[in-house]
């Protein structure tokens, strides 16, 4: 694929092609061009940032506002990948139109390509009137961090033939809203499989194995970034957090005994 701003037609491609889509999360402008420069196709502006960079314990409290502004900022930073704005909750799910109302603000004021909703059958009459107006949606099944209040937690969904079935009714009704893509999160890597093989758009796992059509995954945990607790889905391919520790403590230690800033820092 060519330098050239990706599209929802890229991705297209690349799922008939049988190429992997690659995703990420990014919430500034700077993880944006890094992100962007390695080759994510998609950046997901995702209300993970509650937990990543916002210290809430879930995503419910991250606000309409919050969002737009990291948003905009990664779309700054990001020239080539479609960069999707993650719609926070309670701002799409009380009417079509008020959804209608915010997803615009995505497109208009922070220059996204897209948004992402949570919710199948039941949010597929919004996907519907978010696409029908010019709005591109990204879909998302299975475990949904915006409901953990009401589930009662986080837990992978799907496991017995009573919920593979309704998801893949969830599936299946937000590709016929028009979705141009959607995530699975959190179920069984079969069940994935299964539904993906029966859609027309293309599938972006987390936690769904590796037979969806592309892979999304928080660009902290990758990074290594948070050392209490390492999801199951995740891989860490980077111990950042050990190492900035370890060179802010430098820092401290410099400023401390007067060695920084020395001769080069100084004019």
């Amino acid at each position: 694929m060519s330098n050239a701003k990706i599209s929802v037609r890229d991705l297209w491609r690349l799922r008939a092609e049988g190429n992997k889509i690659i995703a990420l999360t990014a919430y500034d402008a700077l993880m944006a061009r890094l992100a962007d420069e390695a080759g994510a196709h998609l950046i997901l502006v995702g209300d993970s940032m509650g937990n990543t960079l916002l210290g809430y314990k879930t995503t419910i409290p991250v606000t309409l506002e919050q969002s737009l502004h990291h948003t905009a900022a990664v779309v700054r930073g990001a020239s080539r990948a479609l960069v999707i704005g993650d719609m926070p909750f309670m701002t799409y799910q009380i009417t079509p139109e008020a959804a209608l109302r915010n997803a615009a603000r995505y497109l208009q004021e922070a220059g996204a390509d897209g948004v992402k909703l949570e919710g199948g059958r039941i949010m597929a009459p919004t996907i519907a009137r978010l696409v029908q107006a010019g709005v591109p949606v990204l879909g998302h099944i299975g475990l949904l961090p915006q409901q953990v209040k009401a589930k009662g937690g986080y837990r992978v969904h799907g496991r017995t033939p009573a919920e593979a079935k309704a998801l893949e009714a969830d599936a299946l009704a937000v590709q016929e809203a028009g979705a141009f893509a959607v995530v699975f999160e959190g179920m069984p890597a079969a069940v994935a499989a299964r539904i993906t093989k029966k859609l027309k758009i293309p599938t972006i796992g987390i936690g769904a194995g590796p037979q969806c059509n592309g892979q999304i995954q928080v660009v902290y945990d990758i990074l290594g970034m948070f050392e209490d607790f390492v999801p199951k889905h995740t891989k860490p391919y980077a111990h950042l957090a050990g190492d900035i520790r370890k060179a802010l403590q430098h820092y401290v230690r410099d400023v401390a005994g007067g060695t920084f800033p020395g001769p080069d820092q100084s004019f």
